[in-house]
């Protein structure tokens, strides 16, 4: 039985660079997005919807007999992009927990999907989000992997301090890959697209300095794997061998 205050969107569109038309790209016999809505309803914690500004993806998912809501094609982020998703979906504000789940996740599994959720129990938690132990060094120099750096709260839980493109923090001890899934209250989303751009944010390239920067708290989960993105030719490659397996 899912939850009606928990709302997973999967924001979605066609503009990637690197992988033109990315979310309709086929994995396995479906589309790229088709997995991840999949992936999301398995995790079986509320209701799954697509947010798009592609009448074609908006079509693929609706085939599949998924969810989708077609929102603007101005939006800078996904985040932007799932708060206007939200308030076309749930206008009578039912949903208390949003999660963000991108669209280029198709293996995620659907437990890590849960896991984002623990660290909301805590009523003085913004935002959630998840990472993975490093263990190689290739991973821990790599701009591309973002780092989580935060304060230890329990054997699989963090309080972030800040996120990082360099290898952080310095010295001996555990490095965490950042993995990009967000669990926001629904009034921590709301402010959080009001606010602009922070200063770190801009640095880094990283949207979410701009919630640290302004004092809200994000938690983190822990997990011992992380998802693999499908950014490259190379990247889908992988993940088409990975998902013909299953």
């Amino acid at each position: 039985m899912t939850d009606a205050r928990t709302l997973v969107l999967i924001p979605a569109r066609m503009a990637a660079t690197r992988l033109p038309g990315k979310p309709l790209l086929d994995i396995a016999g479906l589309p790229m997005v088709v997995h991840v809505l999949r992936r999301a309803e398995a995790a079986n914690i509320g209701r799954v919807a697509v947010a798009t500004d592609t009448p074609e993806i908006a079509a693929a998912v609706r085939a599949h007999g998924g969810e989708a809501v077609m929102t603007s094609a101005d939006h800078p982020s996904g985040s932007d992009r799932i708060f206007e998703a939200l308030g076309r979906l749930d206008p009578s504000a039912q949903a208390e927990i949003v999660i963000n789940l991108q669209g280029d996740f198709p293996t995620i599994q659907p437990e890590n999907i849960r896991d984002v959720l623990g660290p909301l129990g805590d009523p003085a938690v913004d935002i959630a989000t998840l990472a993975a132990e490093i263990h190689t060094e290739e991973e821990s120099n790599n701009p591309n992997v973002v780092k989580a750096i935060g304060s230890r709260l329990a054997e699989r839980r963090l309080r972030a301090l800040y996120f990082s493109r360099a290898s952080a923090p310095w010295g001996d001890g555990p490095r965490y890959h950042h993995v990009g899934l967000y669990a926001y209250r629904r009034k921590a989303l709301q402010r959080f697209v009001t606010l602009p751009p922070s200063p770190l944010e801009l640095q880094e390239k990283l949207e979410q300095l701009r919630a640290l920067e302004a004092g809200m708290r994000i938690d983190v989960t822990i997990v011992d794997t992380v998802p693999r993105g499908v950014d490259t030719p190379a990247d889908l490659e992988t993940t088409r061998r990975i998902l013909a397996k299953t």
